[in-house]
C-alpha cells in the first residue's frame, strides 16, 4: 500500500491518463482505418461502375468501348488494376496487370470486406468483385468485374497515420502528466502550510491555527484548534494540581524535619535522607505530569547555560574549577525553559561535584538534534557503569545522593524525544551528551 498521498495521486493520474490515451489511440486507429478502407471501397466501386458502363455486346460477343481513364492502369505493376471476365472465359484487363490474370477461384477473404489476390510483382492485392448480368437484344450476358489495388499502399498510409498519432499522444501524455504534477502540487500545498502552522504551534510561537485556507480543510483546522484549547485547559488544570500538591507536601515534610531534630544523630540523618528522597520523587512526579501536557517553547541554549553556570560558579570558584563554554548564541532548543534547566542543571551539578580543574560545555548540530556535551576532568566512571548511571536510584559515589539527578535528566529528555548518553571524556572524567530537539 502506497503511504504517500502525493504518490497515490500521481500514480492514479498516470494510470488514468494511460488508460484514456490507450482508449483514444484504439478508437482513432479504428476510425482512421475504417475511413481509409471506405475510401478505397468507394474508389473501387467507381472503377467497377466505369467498367460496367464501358462493356457492350455485339451479338454474343462482348467488347470494351471505354476504359477507366486513370493513367496508372496503363503502367505495368502500377498498383491499380481492373479486369472484366465475360462468357466463355473471355477476359479484358488493364495493362497494369501485364500478363497476370486474376482468377476468381483463387481469391481469398481479405480485410475490410475486400478479397485478396497476388499482383504482377508478387505483392498482395485487395480486390473488389461484382457479378452482374447485362441485358442485350440477344439475351442476358453474365459479367464478373474486378477492381484491385496494392494492399501495401493502404497499409503504409495507416502506418504513417499511426506514427503521427503516437507522437501526438506521447506529447499529449507529457502535457497531461505535467498538468497532473502541477495539480497535485497545488492541491496539497494547503497541507504543507498546515504542517508549517502546526510546527509554529508546537514551538510555542502561536497557540491557535489560522481559520483560513480551503473549505475542505477548515473542519480539520477547527477540530485541531478545539484540541489545542482542551490541551491548554489541561495545562492549567495540571499546573493548579501540581501547585496544590507541592503546598500540601511542604508542611508535613517541614514538620517531619523538625521532629527529626529531637532524634539521635543516626536516625536524624536517615530521616533527613528519606524526606529529601520524598521531595525529589514528588518533584519528579510533578515534573512528569507537567511534561505530559506542557506546551513546547523555544529556549536559547547559550543563555540558559549561562544562567545555570552563574548559579554554580560560586561552588566551583572555591575549588579553582574553570568553566569552558563553546555554544553558538543562535542555537535554540525546542523545550520548555524549566524542563531544559532541570535536565541540564542535574548534569552540571554532577560535573561540579566531581570536577577537579575544568568543566567543558560545547554544542553542535547532529542530525535532527542539538548535541550538548558536558565534560569534566574528575575521576570518571568505569566502562561497565556508564549505562547504569542514568538509572533511577543508582549513585556510584559514597555520599548522600539519591541517584535521581541523572535519571530525572534522562526522563525529561525522553519526554521531548531526546536522550542522554555517557562516555569517557577526553579530558579525563565523565562526558554527558544531551540530545535536544532544536535548531542550530
Amino acid at each position: 500500500m502506497i503511504q504517500s498521498l502525493r504518490l497515490r495521486l500521481l500514480v492514479g493520474a498516470v494510470l488514468a491518463i494511460a488508460f484514456i490515451l490507450l482508449l483514444v489511440a484504439s478508437g482513432l486507429s479504428r476510425i482512421f482505418s475504417n475511413y481509409v478502407a471506405d475510401r478505397y471501397q468507394a474508389d473501387m466501386s467507381a472503377i467497377i461502375d466505369q467498367l460496367a458502363a464501358g462493356v457492350e455486346f455485339d451479338g454474343p460477343q462482348a467488347r470494351m468501348t471505354a476504359e477507366p481513364g486513370d493513367p496508372r492502369f496503363e503502367l505495368p505493376g502500377s498498383g491499380l488494376y481492373w479486369q472484366v471476365i465475360g462468357e466463355n472465359g473471355l477476359v479484358f484487363r488493364s495493362r497494369s496487370l501485364w500478363d497476370v490474370e486474376l482468377s476468381t477461384d483463387a481469391l481469398q477473404a481479405g480485410p475490410y470486406g475486400f478479397r485478396q489476390a497476388q499482383g504482377p510483382d508478387g505483392a498482395p492485392l485487395l480486390v473488389q468483385m461484382r457479378d452482374l448480368v447485362v441485358e442485350a437484344p440477344d439475351g442476358n450476358h453474365p459479367l464478373t468485374l474486378l477492381a484491385a489495388f496494392d494492399r501495401n499502399v493502404m497499409d503504409n498510409a495507416i502506418s504513417e497515420y499511426h506514427g503521427a498519432m503516437t507522437i501526438m499522444l506521447v506529447l499529449t501524455a507529457a502535457v497531461l502528466l505535467a498538468a497532473a504534477f502541477l495539480q497535485v502540487g497545488v492541491g496539497l500545498a494547503p497541507l504543507s502550510r498546515l504542517q508549517n502552522e502546526l510546527a509554529l504551534v508546537r514551538s510555542g510561537r502561536t497557540d491557535q491555527l489560522p481559520d483560513a485556507g480551503p473549505t475542505e480543510l477548515r473542519p480539520l483546522v477547527g477540530e485541531l484548534n478545539g484540541l489545542l484549547k482542551e490541551r491548554e485547559t489541561a495545562v492549567e488544570r495540571a499546573r493548579a494540581r501540581a501547585s496544590d500538591l507541592a503546598h500540601g507536601l511542604k508542611t508535613p515534610l517541614t514538620v517531619l524535619l523538625q521532629l527529626a531534630d529531637n532524634l539521635p544523630k543516626r536516625e536524624q540523618t536517615l530521616i533527613r535522607q528519606q524526606v529529601d528522597l520524598i521531595r525529589q520523587r514528588a518533584d519528579r512526579q510533578l515534573q512528569s505530569a507537567r511534561l505530559g501536557v506542557e506546551q513546547m517553547a523555544q529556549t536559547g541554549l547559550a543563555s540558559l547555560t549561562g544562567k545555570l553556570i552563574s548559579v554554580l560558579a560560586p561552588v566551583t570558584a572555591a575549588r579553582g574549577v574553570k568553566w569552558k563554554v563553546e555554544i553558538d548564541e543562535a542555537m535554540t532548543a525546542d523545550m520548555d525553559p524549566a524542563d531544559l534547566a532541570e535536565a541540564l542543571g542535574n548534569v552540571l551539578d554532577n560535573a561540579t561535584r566531581y570536577a577537579e580543574k575544568t568543566i567543558s560545555i560545547s554544542a553542535e548540530r547532529e542530525g535532527a538534534f542539538l548535541r550538548l556535551d558536558v565534560e569534566d576532568d574528575g575521576p570518571g566512571v568505569n566502562e561497565e557503569d556508564l549505562v547504569a548511571i542514568s538509572q533511577r536510584g543508582v549513585h556510584l559515589a559514597e555520599d548522600e545522593g539519591t541517584g535521581l539527578g541523572l535519571a530525572i535528566s534522562s526522563d525529561v529528555l525522553t519526554a521531548y524525544g531526546g536522550r542522554i548518553t555517557f562516555a569517557r571524556s577526553d579530558i579525563g572524567g565523565l562526558k554527558a551528551s544531551l540530545y535536544l530537539p532544536g535548531q542550530a
